[in-house]
């Protein structure tokens, strides 16, 4: 699976954003799909995380009622809506596909494929 994801740009705190990922060469039914960012000098961060059929999701608690991740199977694409941004959320974020689908999980081990990021960064 090759995964472009897609959305970012320059906006002020307070603002949203909506990220796409999109896939190819696969399905993205098969798989459980998460959002993770890293800002230089920190640790990859899981952000979100859904299940093949998007009866699960999973968000870190610190983009909770913020984030929202959805996806659209028939588009083989993968969303991640973030409202209300704040600098903290500067980072740049990536897609990942799971192979085990029918859970969502922070743990990045868990995710096979993985896509370019895209910068999101949050001005004061």
């Amino acid at each position: 699976v090759q995964l472009q994801a897609s959305g970012g740009g320059l906006v002020q705190a307070g603002d949203s954003l909506r990220l796409s990922c999109a896939a190819s060469g696969r399905t993205l039914s098969n798989y459980a799909m998460g959002w993770f960012r890293q800002s230089p000098g920190k640790e990859r961060e899981f952000v979100a995380a859904i299940t093949w059929n998007s009866g699960r999701t999973l968000y870190a608690d610190s983009v909770k009622g913020r984030f929202t991740i959805s996806r659209d199977n028939a588009k083989n694409t993968v969303y991640l809506q973030m409202n209300v941004l704040k600098p903290e959320d500067t980072a740049v974020y990536s897609c990942a596909a799971s192979p085990t689908y029918y859970t969502t999980t922070s743990d990045s081990s868990l995710y096979r494929y993985w896509g370019q990021g895209t910068q999101v960064t949050v001005s004061s």
